[in-house]
């Protein structure tokens, strides 16, 4: 069958033994000839939902990208495993075109990558009618939606090339961000039945968010990259002044860093984005304009320097880091001040009435995710629509447990120097008078000569600064507009004065070393970056820092051993296994330790799930759950997904094992399904599915087609 023949590919080209979620339905209504909707969060592979079916589909299939980056990044990795692919894009000649194009008719590459803007051009389009075409993937088809945050007009000419293709291909829309409003945009747009859409779910496990406010965020920024100056990370700010500002500071403390805006020039912009992807620098301060389709996969972290505009654009944003599946951090950095900054914008860049309210709408939610006391990942979730989504337990507002000061003293002090001051002065001038500077200007107006002058003395200005950037995102205080706001005591800020309200202040939050030092690691990334230049292509594309770490786990010492390390497929296994293996036995010569804890470990592990050296795995899972474990409990127990569980028992009982198949079904659903086999026959899964109320499953399926003997599952 044709699934069957997808799962080869997916463990011979990409290594991997099993598909994640929503992969494999999303794949077999490919196969099964069906218009469908992905909608898979950043990282969960949605790329593998097409590729797989073109390697399996007559022809050549067509990507819809929207970034020339996005393309090379994915031509060159699949390129990479031994998938033949191409792209078509703008930094082509007209010569160049016209190769690729009969390089396809000819059968030379089985995808074909191009924007949609060149859906444009007429002789384009001509091009494309005379090719077998059995599949068009829509990526980032949000774009297709005027209510989606990345609107692209040349996305809505894609129904017209579809219907103008003679092959008539199947269709799928891919995303990572889509509310309700976009999904159902999506669906209509690409002729695509609404119970033909995949949703996984929106969280991204491996992520853990952050809010930040009140405190120093350059002191901040400092001080979390310097910890973490070997990891991979993107800073997002909000003008190009900003990004250059960052930039040039990071670079003063000896950090390894690019920058990237929309003022530089494209040279400049390419050559840095290069420097990024190659790991030539660790951090790339950027606006929003850098990252689309940007596929590095070990970027540890993205912070916010300032509040994005919208969710859509920060959850992709943020969703840029942990593509490999490894902890990542996601960090906003806020001051009450960046709304004004985002307001400015959104009124500067948003001519149509209707749409600036909706993005001033959609601005006010960022603002209430900055604010919000629940967990972070739920209030994500609940904006695309996931309601009853449980806190996540990993951001900041789920583990915060620093301890409560009162600060309403400190706070009467601040608010009191402000109003004799005549509540006509910013945040600097304020700080100064309450620590008693000699400032020319604080003499000049007699500040010296206030109750509140140098009340605080026994702070520094910064510090005093930061805990009244702290009383603002408390909304204690009021930031005017302007160009130099000034600061006035709100509503709030008077109950403090008249004793009706106290003022609690958590613990600042202590910056943090996302991952500890490997020597191994840090080895193996070293032999990664020269294969990577010497062979042109971005290290991520050669493997994945996930990759090393399950090398550095199991220190493969033959190729047979290297082949059973996570992401190596045989085209990798060929091509690189001799240099890593080589790598790993010089380094453990010169660390015996290390072999040592390795062995260590793996003999625990062994001892835990009661294997024995001469039992495959399919045995280890028959023996768990003979023990009582659930197939849930024993795909967490194995880190393996439910799906390779119930392979493994179908595989036990190939081989004689006594399966109780009765504990997974009633007879009466066993009755169903048979009935639906007698209707619909037996040779694809859906149909039958389809017959059968939803509480059937498809593992229950293969379980009566199994012991009918229809099927070899």
């Amino acid at each position: 069958m044709l699934f069957e023949q997808a799962l080869m590919h997916l463990q011979s080209y990409f290594g991997y033994e099993s598909f994640r979620r929503g992969q494999e339905e999303t794949i077999r209504h490919i196969l099964d000839g069906d218009n469908t909707a992905c909608i898979m969060p950043t990282g969960g592979g949605k790329s593998l939902c097409y590729q797989i079916p073109a390697l399996l589909l007559e022809g050549t299939t067509l990507v819809i990208s929207p970034l020339i980056s996005l393309m090379k990044d994915q031509v060159d990795a699949l390129n990479a495993v031994g998938i033949p692919a191409t792209y078509i894009n703008s930094a082509l000649t007209q010569t160049e075109v016209q190769e690729r194009l009969e390089e396809v008719s000819l059968g030379a590459y089985k995808l074909l990558y191009v924007a949609p803007e060149r859906l444009e051009s007429p002789f384009f389009l001509e091009q494309l009618q005379s090719l077998p075409i059995p599949l068009v993937a829509v990526d980032e088809a949000h774009c297709i939606s005027q209510w989606g945050h990345d609107f692209r007009p040349s996305y809505l000419r894609i129904s017209q090339l579809i219907q103008q293709l003679s092959t008539n291909p199947i269709v799928v829309g891919l995303t990572a961000t889509a509310t309700p409003q976009v999904r159902e945009d999506i669906c209509q747009a690409l002729n695509i039945n609404e119970a033909h859409t995949v949703m996984t779910g929106f969280e991204r496990k491996n992520l853990s968010f952050s809010v930040i406010k009140g405190q120093d965020r350059l002191a901040y920024i400092d001080s979390y990259v310097q910890k973490n100056e070997r990891e991979a990370g993107i800073i997002y700010a909000a003008t190009r002044q900003e990004v250059d500002q960052l930039h040039a500071r990071l670079e003063k403390l000896g950090l390894r860093v690019s920058k990237y805006h929309a003022g530089m020039s494209a040279q400049s912009r390419d050559r840095e984005q290069n420097r990024f992807l190659q790991d030539d620098v660790t951090v790339m301060v950027a606006t929003s304009a850098f990252g689309m389709g940007i596929d590095k996969s070990n970027i540890r972290y993205v912070i916010h320097y300032q509040l994005p505009k919208n969710m859509e654009s920060y959850y992709q944003e943020a969703g840029r880091a942990g593509r490999d599946g490894l902890p990542s951090e996601c960090m906003v950095l806020y001051s009450p001040q960046d709304i004004r900054v985002q307001r400015y914008l959104i009124e500067q860049t948003t001519f149509n009435a209707a749409k600036q309210v909706q993005d001033l709408e959609k601005l006010q939610s960022m603002v209430n995710y900055c604010h919000t006391e629940g967990c972070l990942q739920a209030f994500v979730l609940h904006y695309f629509g996931e309601i009853d989504a449980p806190p996540c337990g990993r951001c900041s507002n789920c583990t915060d447990d620093r301890a409560e000061v009162d600060v309403t003293v400190e706070t009467q002090k601040v608010l009191s120097c402000m109003i004799r001051m005549g509540e006509r002065f910013g945040k600097m001038m304020i700080a100064q008078v309450l620590t008693g500077s000699k400032n020319k200007k604080v003499m000049d107006f007699h500040f010296d000569q206030l109750s509140t002058y140098g009340v605080m003395s026994n702070q520094s200005v910064k510090e005093v600064s930061d805990f009244i950037e702290f009383l603002i995102s408390e909304q204690y205080i009021l930031v005017g507009q302007g160009s130099f706001p000034t600061l006035s005591v709100a509503a709030k800020g008077k109950a403090v004065l008249l004793g009706e309200e106290h003022v609690m202040r958590k613990e600042q939050i202590a910056t943090k070393q996302l991952v500890q030092d490997d020597e191994l690691f840090n080895h193996l990334r070293i032999v990664r970056k020269e294969i990577a230049e010497f062979e042109n292509v971005p290290p991520f594309v050669i493997f994945s820092d996930d990759t090393l770490r399950d090398m550095c786990a199991k220190l493969p010492v033959t190729i047979e051993q290297f082949a059973t390390v996570k992401g190596v497929g045989q085209q990798k296994q060929e091509r690189y296994g001799e240099q890593f293996i080589q790598a790993i036995d010089e380094f453990c010569m010169k660390n015996p330790n290390r072999k040592r804890q390795v062995i260590e470990i793996e003999s625990a592990k062994k001892a835990k799930s009661k294997s024995t050296s001469k039992e495959g795995s399919h045995a280890v899972s028959y023996q768990l759950m003979k023990e009582g474990l659930t197939i849930q409990e024993v795909a967490t127990e194995r880190e393996l997904s439910i799906q390779t569980i119930e392979n493994h028992l179908f595989r036990c009982a190939e081989e004689g094992m006594e399966i109780d198949w009765s504990a997974f079904m009633t007879d009466e659903q066993q009755e169903k399904i048979i009935e639906a086999v007698k209707l619909v026959g037996n040779e694809k899964l859906k149909p039958i599915k389809e017959q059968l109320p939803s509480d059937i499953t498809y593992f229950m399926i293969k379980i009566v087609l199994f012991l009918e003997g229809s099927q070899k599952v």
